[in-house]
This record gives C-alpha cells, structure tokens and sequence, in this order.
C-alpha cells in the first residue's frame, strides 16, 4: 500500500508541467471529449507503467541491494534536477485523424517512453518491488495530474504557477532520495 501511495504522490506532483501535461492540455482544446482523452491516457499509462514497474522490480532482483540503494538515489537526485528543466510545446501540436482516444493512447504511450516519469516508475518498482502497487500508484497520480489539464487546464495556467509545483516537486525527489540513503 505504501508503494501505491508513494508512487502517487511523486508522480502527481512530477507531471504538473511536464510534456505529458502539456500534452493533455493540447489534446483536451483540440477533440474537446474529456472522457475520450482520459480513457486514452488510462490505457496508455497502464501499459507503459506496467511495464516499467516490472522491469525495475525484475532489476531488483539481479543488483545487489547496496549498489540498488545508490543507483536509485542517485536518480532521484537526477529526476530532482530534471525537474527544475521545463517542458516544451514543441512538437505537441501535430494533427492527427484518428480520434481523440485513439490519438491520446498513441502519443501518450510515445510521450512517456524514455520519460522522467517512465523512469521514476522503474526506480519505484525496483525500490518497492510491486509492479501492481507501483502501477496502479503512478497510473492515477498520472490521470490526477492530466486531469487537470483535460478538464480546468485553461483555468488552472492562470492561478499556479508551474515553477512552484516543479520546485516543489524537485524537492520531493531529493526528499525520496534521501529517504532511501537513509533505509526508509
């Protein structure tokens, strides 16, 4: 249950202001079908997730635990700094035919390859070896976060400023680095 949460946390906190965000928004003003866009976002996020989280918790298995401990220290002091480089909008706004889930599934599924938060959910699944808990933890802090942009993103740009929310999630990662130094 801890992974589920921790997951959650870090990834809600992560994604405001990221590519996938910005994504979201873009997506949300161009289909106008909230539900469609969050139903691909659902989808795309298991599948990407899923497979991250199993890969870290199989990872965990074939490192020692003491070079594990560093390793994944180490990356989240990285996604801390990470953090503090903003996303752009570049290359978000490409047309696309085939629907708003469709389309959403797709480029959210592409997005998140390779992504902080791809990344993150490895580091989470080695660090709790529990795809299921990691998955599910990553998955609704990722339709929490996007949520937002599909439904109040054009109300929300215009009350929170994103270096807040990056610099307070900058420090969650050093929080979670930190913490598994420590042995918590």
């Amino acid at each position: 249950m801890q992974a589920g949460l921790e997951s959650f946390l870090l990834v809600a906190v992560s994604e405001m202001g990221d590519k996938t965000q910005l994504l979201a928004l873009v997506l949300a003003s161009r289909f106008r079908k909230p539900w469609a866009i969050m139903a691909g976002i659902l989808v795309a996020t298991i599948l990407n997730h899923a497979l991250a989280s199993w890969i870290g918790v199989h990872l965990a298995h074939f490192v020692p635990a003491d070079i594990m401990k560093w390793v994944l220290a180490f990356t989240f002091f990285t996604f801390a700094g990470w953090l503090l480089i903003p996303d752009s909008e570049e290359d978000l706004k490409e047309r696309s035919h085939h629907g708003a889930f469709l389309t959403t599934l797709v480029t959210f599924f592409l997005a998140e390859m390779g992504d902080k938060t791809q990344i993150a959910t490895l580091a989470l699944g080695a660090k709790f070896k529990s795809t299921l808990w990691v998955t599910m933890g990553t998955t609704m802090g990722m339709l929490v976060a996007d949520g937002l942009a599909v439904f109040f993103g054009d109300e929300l740009t215009k009350r929170i400023s994103l270096k807040w929310v990056h610099r307070i999630a900058c420090a969650l990662f050093v929080a979670f680095g930190i913490a598994i130094l420590l042995g918590f």
